[in-house]
């Protein structure tokens, strides 16, 4: 059994990138007038309450790219300075998860660093998230450490599970599509390795993961709280609600 060392805390992430570039389609109407991450959840945008919890997390610099309202987001950035904020312009043409993450790159530099979806908002459980993610982290073993949330509390997740994973943390992909246990929470720890040789189009992050995963380099941790996939109305509602009854 492989033995994962934590890593000395010089080398935790000071980086990380911040998806915001997608349409939004799913959360129509309300991405007719805005970009979903300035849809607000308990008063404060899903781009606000990502950067915060990098923040807190010691990450110092984010990248966000911008191609739907990119506009609206500049502005609504701009007396931002806690993280650092750099835009990584996608306007010409998007590039889905994987190809903006390759287009921000010269961004992002040669260290570990999160890569942080905008609609995923979760209740912390014991501990910080995102300083478990952390401690966790072992690039000698590692190209991609996965926030993975069990299907029981994962609120607004309507698939079939994306991952299995094993006793080491290893994850395994869903391929069949009938029933896995747990959810990407949208959060991840990657080194710049993952995106060795990665074409400059378009493309899903999914497509390196399996490599990582064939090469034994793909691992989970689980969240431990409660995790929202705030992609629908239906889903921010549900969210909504259930912050009421906490």
């Amino acid at each position: 059994m492989t033995k994962l060392n934590k890593i000395a805390a010089p080398e935790a992430p000071r980086r990380a990138m911040l998806l915001a570039a997608g349409k939004g389609e799913r959360m129509r109407p309300l991405t007719d007038i805005r970009p979903k991450p300035l849809i607000k959840v308990a008063g404060r945008t899903l781009i606000d309450h990502a950067l915060d919890r990098l923040a807190a997390a010691g990450v110092t610099e984010v990248v966000v790219n911008l191609h739907y309202r990119g506009d609206m987001l500049r502005d609504h950035l701009r007396e931002r300075n806690r993280p650092r904020i750099v835009f990584s312009d996608e306007t010409a043409k998007l590039l889905d998860t994987g190809g903006g993450v390759v287009n921000a790159l010269p961004l992002l530099g040669d260290a570990p660093f999160f890569v942080h979806n905008c609609d995923s908002f979760w209740l912390e459980g014991v501990g910080n998230t995102l300083a478990r993610m952390i401690a966790r982290w072992d690039p000698a073993h590692m190209d991609a450490l996965l926030l993975v949330a069990p299907l029981v509390s994962a609120m607004g997740f309507d698939g079939p599970g994306d991952y299995a994973m094993d006793g080491c943390g290893r994850l395994i992909r869903n391929r069949e599509r009938i029933m896995a246990p747990f959810a990407y929470c949208g959060v991840q720890i990657c080194s710049p390795a993952l995106f060795a040789d990665a074409p400059a189009a378009p493309f899903s992050t999914v497509r390196l993961w399996d490599r990582a995963e064939e090469a034994g380099r793909l691992f989970g941790i689980r969240h431990d709280g409660n995790w929202f996939h705030v992609g629908t109305p239906a889903a921010l509602a549900l969210t909504e609600q259930r912050l009421l009854e906490e």
